[in-house]
């Protein structure tokens, strides 16, 4: 009988594992492991043991922090009425401060809140992204995790902080919400000339298609060999098997070329991770370098210029004496 399935529908169980021994002076494991099938079908059925840490539970504590002045501000919007609170919680949000404010501290209910929820979330980012490091060298591991995360956390920053440091403005930065995020985004993107023409942006876009292409032939590649033992990715890498023969063949025979078992983790690492890097410099060089990306690209011979439809028509930008 040939084992082949999109889920997994065969659990083996046996002792719980608890990992190897914490180093000395760490926080020891927290929680008696148990199995829950359903996790089983679509990962590892084991729940627990969970190391927690002096770090760990000090990123959870500024994280609930954070979430609780946004859900807050959020509910004080509604009047403190838990049904327009359900009902409109996609369109609330927390706004960063105005303009007048530049980078100096506002009143609380003028941006206030906002800083103060900006400064407790990047503390728990920051804390779970140094946790994370200090995990992987403690079990002998890479710390491509921890890389992968911060260039994540770069992409916040510059969002939320550097580039609002650069322009001189908290109000530049974006606000805690669903809608008024998206909202946000598109205004970003009208005032400096459309974001498609930002070269960062379009590497971005490609980035993130390529990853999720990436990471989707190499699963459709890994389940259609699965059969085969083709999940024991380990394995295939230090000794070739019939699994990543086949996956090798597959790919030559359709597409001329292939990764390997090992490499193609590298490529969709990399994919993945040039996605917000260079989406967060797309971000950071707008407004501070570049004023409008339209006009840049017409610059650089990248889009034509608008046709003159009107000709008679004086810009009020070119007239003299205005200022810029």
């Amino acid at each position: 009988m040939q084992y082949q399935n999109i889920f997994t529908r065969v659990q083996v169980h046996g002792p719980a594992d608890y990992g190897p021994p914490a180093e000395r002076g760490s926080w020891v494991r927290q929680g008696k492991p148990f199995f829950v099938h359903l996790f089983g079908r679509l990962g590892d059925a084991q729940v627990g043991p969970v190391y927690l840490g002096f770090l760990g539970l000090a990123s959870i504590v500024c994280g609930l922090i954070a979430f609780e002045i946004i859900g807050l501000n959020m509910f004080a919007q509604v009047g403190w009425n838990p049904v327009q609170f359900v009902r409109q919680l996609p369109w609330l949000a927390l706004e960063p401060p105005g303009p007048q404010y530049g980078l100096h501290l506002p009143p609380l209910n003028e941006g206030g809140w906002w800083l103060m929820a900006g400064f407790f979330l990047t503390t728990s980012l920051l804390l779970w992204w140094v946790r994370t490091y200090r995990r992987a060298r403690a079990l002998g591991m890479g710390t491509h995790v921890a890389w992968a995360f911060a260039a994540a956390i770069w992409l916040y920053l510059v969002l939320g902080f550097i580039r609002p440091v650069l322009m001189g403005s908290f109000s530049e930065a974006v606000p805690f919400g669903i809608f008024p995020h998206l909202d946000w985004t598109a205004a970003f993107s009208l005032r400096y000339g459309n974001l498609f023409y930002n070269p960062f942006h379009a590497l971005s876009i490609a980035f993130l298609y390529g990853s999720v292409l990436l990471f989707a032939m190499h699963a459709g590649t890994i389940l259609a060999v699965s059969r085969y033992g083709g999940e024991r990715e380990l394995e295939q890498i230090t000794d070739r098997g019939t699994a990543s023969e086949r996956a090798a063949l597959f790919w030559r025979w359709t597409m001329g070329w292939n990764a390997t078992m090992e490499s193609i983790h590298r490529w969709a690492w990399w994919f993945a991770v040039l996605c917000p890097l260079v989406g967060g410099i797309g971000i950071l060089l707008t407004g501070t370098v570049v004023d409008n990306w339209y006009l840049w690209a017409m610059k650089h011979h990248v889009v034509p210029p608008y046709p003159v439809l009107h000709p008679d028509v004086v810009d009020p930008a070119t007239l003299p004496g205005v200022k810029p």
